[in-house]
């Protein structure tokens, strides 16, 4: 079942990171279907997180799709390089996101390797946020587009993750948060081979 961006537009980005969490991410993109299970997230909050693009109100040409109501596509590019895929959460002019930063590959394995330049199947096909959207073909092209659409989409497939299997830790790179880096809004499926080698 496809989420409907009523689960989106729910105000806490720290629960919904949490329960994206086992959910399935895919792309239809050029006539190729690619996705997997979602194994790692990070939540991001417009209150009190300085680590929030958002924080203080901070809107930019690149932070202006924040404040959308939930359930679109935030991406940007990071190191010239790598394009991190985001999904808006809460209402409208409440900017909270969450990052998808790790992914076990399910569908259109071929053409994730396509992308990515790789010949087998590892971690590093879909285990990091950058390299789960090479493989996904998901670009900045996408900014602003609805996560419930036909090129995009979550799906739940009725897994229930225990509070057991789910690692719950710092975020990555956000040393300039101060105290806010601090915050366990990191979550990981505990034993996946899928999430992120960030410590």
């Amino acid at each position: 079942m496809k989420l409907p961006l009523e689960f989106y537009r729910r105000p806490d980005p720290v629960a919904i990171a949490r329960e994206l969490l086992g959910k399935y991410l895919f792309t239809y993109l050029d006539g190729v279907l690619t996705g997997g299970r979602i194994v790692e997230t990070e939540a991001y909050a417009h209150l009190n997180d300085q680590a929030c693009h958002s924080h203080l109100g901070r809107y930019t040409a690149r932070t202006r799709v924040m404040y959308e109501p939930g359930g679109v596509a935030y991406t940007y590019l990071i190191y010239g390089r790598y394009v991190l895929f985001n999904i808006i959460t809460n209402e409208a002019g409440k900017a909270d996101a969450v990052l998808i930063r790790g992914l076990e590959p399910t569908e259109g394995i071929p053409e994730m390797l396509l992308r990515r330049g790789l010949t087998e199947v590892q971690r590093n096909l879909t285990g990091g946020p950058g390299l789960l959207t090479q493989a996904l073909g998901i670009s900045t092209a996408h900014y602003g587009l609805s996560v419930a659409g036909e090129s995009i989409w979550l799906e739940d497939r009725g897994e229930v993750v225990p509070e057991a299997s789910i690692l719950a830790s710092p975020r990555v790179g956000i040393d300039y948060a101060g105290a806010d880096a601090a915050l366990p809004w990191r979550f990981r499926l505990r034993g996946s081979k899928w999430t992120s080698p960030a410590k």
